[in-house]
C-alpha cells in the first residue's frame, strides 16, 4: 500500500468521524428540547458527543502526520533529482530514474487543452481526494523535470485570479432600510378603536350650557338656559401604499418581500402621523391657537416663557376639563437646541422631578421611543420630525405644539395596517402586487385647546450655547 493510499484512508476515516460527531451533537440538541429531560440523560449524551470530538481530533492528527510525511517525501525526491556526487562515475543505465520513461499524469498529446488538469483543480478544491493525489503526483513530476525553473519563476496570485471561486457574500440580514419619521406624536395620543362601520365619526359637543344664578328672592325665578350641542364630524381616512415586485425578485431573491413590507408599514406609520400634524383645516398646526415668538436672535431662555404662555392658554380653554396630562411636541432640532443652552439662571419656583438649576431634563431616549424629557415645569416632551421645518416667510421655521394628551384623539382599526398580496392582478407580466392600507380618524377639536409657538424665534437653530 502506498502513502497516497494511506492518506486516502485517513481522509475517509476523518470524514466518518466528523459525520458521527455531527450526529451526536444533533442528538444532544434534540434531547435538550424534550419535556421530560433528566440531568443524567444529558450528561450521558454529552459524554458521547465528547468522545466523538476526541475521535475527530485523533483522526485529524493522523491525517496531518501522513500529509507532512508526503510533503517531506516530495522534498527529498526533488532534492535527490538535483543532487549528484561530483567524483563518482555515472551510474548504470538501468540504475537511473527517468521520468521520461513513465507516462506523465497529464499528457499534452492526449489532452491538448488541459481539460483534465483543470477538472482536477476544481475537484480538488471541492474535496476530491483522488484529484488531489493526481495533482500532487503532477507537482512531483514538475519538480523533477523543471525544478530549477520552478524555483526561479515562483509566482503569487491573489483572489482576483479566482473571480469565479471567491464569491462575494451579501449580508442580507444587515440591509439598511430607508430612515422614516415614524409616528412619535400619534403614539402619544389618546387611542380608541375605530368603529367597524361608517366613514365618519360623530361626536356631540355641548356648545351652549345650562346656567345657574342666585335667586333674586324667595319664590323668584330660577336661572334657566336651554342647553344645545353641535355635532363634530370626524372623517375616517384611508392611508395606503403599494409596490409591484417581479415574481423573480420574490421567488429567487433573499427576503425581498419582507423588506418591501417593512418599508410599506413604516411609510404607513409616518403618513398617519404627518397627516395628524399638517393636513389642511384639521391638522394640529391648523387648529392650534398661535403664540407668537418673534426674535431675530432667539435664545432658549426667551423661548421658555412662551411655552408657559401657551400652557396657560390651554388651561384657560379647558378649565375643569383639563386633565393635566400635557405634552410639548417639537422637532428634534428644537429639542437639541434647547439642550444646548448654558447659563446661571434658573426658575424661582421649582418643580417635581426637575433640578432647580437646569432648564428641564433629558431622558436620553431614542427617537420614537416615547417621552424624550421634561421641561422645567414638568411638561413631557415628544420629539417628532414630521413637524414641518419650512414654515414662515423665510421657509425655515418650525413650531412647538402644546396639547392635553387626553384631548388628542386617534381612532384606528385594530388590524391596521392590512396587507394584501395580489398575484392575479399582474399575472400577465409575472408581477406580484403588494398593498398596505388602514383606516383611521383623529381630532383635537372635541375640546378646542391646542396652542402652538410660532414665529421668527423658531428659525433654523444655531448651536451657540444660548
Amino acid at each position: 500500500m502506498t502513502l497516497a493510499d494511506l492518506i486516502a484512508q485517513a481522509r475517509t476515516a476523518l470524514d466518518t468521524a466528523i459525520t458521527t460527531r455531527t450526529q451526536e451533537q444533533d442528538a444532544l440538541v434534540a434531547l435538550r428540547s424534550e419535556p421530560d429531560l433528566t440531568e443524567d440523560a444529558v450528561t450521558a449524551r454529552v459524554a458521547t458527543r465528547d468522545a466523538a470530538d476526541a475521535e475527530v481530533t485523533r483522526r485529524q492528527a493522523a491525517l496531518d502526520e501522513l500529509l507532512a510525511e508526503q510533503i517531506r517525501d516530495e522534498e527529498i525526491a526533488a532534492l535527490s533529482a538535483r543532487t549528484a556526487p561530483a567524483a563518482s562515475r555515472a551510474p548504470a543505465y538501468d540504475q537511473v530514474h527517468r521520468v521520461g520513461a513513465e507516462e506523465r499524469t497529464y499528457r499534452p498529446d492526449q489532452d491538448r487543452r488541459g481539460a483534465g488538469f483543470q477538472g482536477d483543480v476544481l475537484a480538488a478544491f471541492l474535496g476530491d481526494y483522488e484529484a488531489q493525489s493526481r495533482l500532487s503526483r503532477h507537482m512531483t513530476e514538475e519538480r523533477t523535470e523543471r525544478g530549477n525553473r520552478l524555483r526561479g519563476e515562483a509566482r503569487a496570485v491573489g483572489t482576483g485570479a479566482f473571480g469565479g471561486l471567491v464569491i462575494p457574500q451579501y449580508l442580507t440580514d444587515l440591509y439598511a432600510p430607508q430612515a422614516r419619521t415614524s409616528r412619535p406624536f400619534a403614539d402619544a395620543c389618546r387611542p380608541h378603536t375605530l368603529p367597524a362601520q361608517g366613514m365618519t365619526v360623530e361626536i356631540s359637543r355641548i356648545t351652549t350650557g345650562t346656567s345657574v344664578d342666585n335667586q333674586a328672592s324667595e319664590n323668584g325665578a330660577v336661572s334657566e338656559t336651554d342647553m344645545d350641542d353641535t355635532a363634530l364630524s370626524v372623517p375616517v381616512r384611508t392611508a395606503a401604499g403599494k409596490q409591484t415586485a417581479s415574481r423573480q425578485s420574490i421567488e429567487r431573491g433573499a427576503g425581498v418581500e419582507d423588506v418591501i413590507l417593512d418599508d410599506l408599514f413604516r411609510a404607513y406609520a409616518s403618513r398617519v402621523d404627518t397627516t395628524m400634524l399638517n393636513v389642511a383645516s384639521v391638522g394640529l398646526t391648523n387648529v392650534a391657537t398661535s403664540v407668537a415668538y418673534t426674535d431675530a436672535s432667539p435664545t432658549t431662555a426667551e423661548l421658555y416663557p412662551k411655552v408657559l404662555e401657551g400652557l396657560s392658554g390651554m388651561e384657560a380653554a379647558l378649565l375643569d376639563q383639563a386633565s393635566g396630562d400635557n405634552l410639548a411636541v417639537m422637532h428634534s432640532r428644537r429639542w437639541y437646541w434647547m439642550q444646548n443652552a448654558m447659563g446661571a439662571s434658573y426658575p424661582l419656583i421649582t418643580q417635581p422631578g426637575v433640578v432647580a438649576q437646569t432648564l428641564g431634563a433629558n431622558y436620553a431616549e431614542a427617537y420614537g421611543r416615547g417621552v424624550r424629557g421634561i421641561l422645567p415645569n414638568g411638561t413631557p416632551v415628544i420629539v417628532d420630525n414630521n413637524i414641518a421645518a419650512n414654515l414662515g416667510a423665510g421657509t425655515n421655521e418650525d413650531e412647538i405644539y402644546l396639547v392635553d394628551r387626553q384631548e388628542c384623539h386617534l381612532w384606528e382599526d385594530p388590524d391596521a395596517p392590512v396587507y394584501i398580496r395580489a398575484e392575479q392582478a399582474k399575472a400577465e407580466t409575472l408581477g406580484i402586487l403588494l398593498v398596505v392600507y388602514g383606516y383611521y380618524a383623529f381630532t383635537f377639536q372635541r375640546q378646542p385647546h391646542a396652542r402652538k409657538i410660532a414665529g421668527t424665534g423658531l428659525i433654523t437653530p444655531t448651536f451657540t450655547g444660548v
